[in-house]
């Protein structure tokens, strides 16, 4: 059930994991050679660019949505399986080194005595939007990138075939996992470690 009193926050930080995201894939494509992204206008960290409306109220109403997905052409790599998992990988990792910053300037803010709770509550949700986004996105069944991730380890064939047969069922597959609770499974885990490193991290440099 959505919380009111903390939409205020969750909105911006949402907002901001759902655009380095999709700005990540884009920068990378367009370094890769791949001119789609810019000629699309998604080569910029304006949300308005990135933002999917239905999606987006998904996701906070939900916590199941998606952003615009960022359209490329891999036939301008130079190697197709390195730039595809480059890509692929870059929006997860995005939001995965946010998340990082944000556990960062919470523990910075700590130890300098800043306790502002609306700056805190801002700083929490932005980590928690990235870390759950990045290893959602993680999830290896279409169209999430895990799938693209795990397709560029498939011959082409395989892949052409993992992606047709699996890919026509993903959107069914992915509401099933996260209704029925075995994404927090999934996630909970994986997200509680990456934050403990986080937290390890921050606490010897500050």
């Amino acid at each position: 059930m959505l919380d009111f009193s903390t939409l205020m926050f969750r909105a911006p930080a949402l907002l901001i994991a759902l655009t380095i995201h999709e700005y990540a894939h884009a920068c990378v494509s367009d370094s890769l050679g791949d001119p789609t992204p810019g000629l699309q206008g998604r080569l910029t960290l304006n949300p308005l660019a990135h933002l999917d409306i239905v999606g987006t109220l998904m996701l906070v109403l939900c916590g199941f949505g998606w952003a615009k997905p960022v359209e490329i052409d891999p036939r301008y790599y130079k190697d197709y399986r390195s730039g595809q998992l480059k890509v692929s990988a870059a929006g997860p990792l995005a939001n995965l080194f946010l998340c990082f910053v944000a556990v960062l300037i919470m523990t910075a803010r700590g130890s300098l005595g800043m306790s502002s709770n609306m700056v805190n509550q801002f700083l929490y949700w932005l980590m928690l939007y990235n870390v759950w986004f990045a290893f959602f996105n993680l999830i290896p069944i279409p169209p999430l990138d895990g799938s693209k991730i795990l397709e560029t380890f498939m011959d082409y064939e395989t892949a052409y075939k993992f992606e047709r047969f699996v890919g026509q069922y993903g959107f069914i597959v992915l509401v099933l996992i996260v209704y029925s609770g075995i994404s927090n499974m999934i996630i909970g885990p994986l997200a509680s470690w990456y934050l403990k490193i986080c937290y390890g991290i921050a606490s010897i440099l500050f």
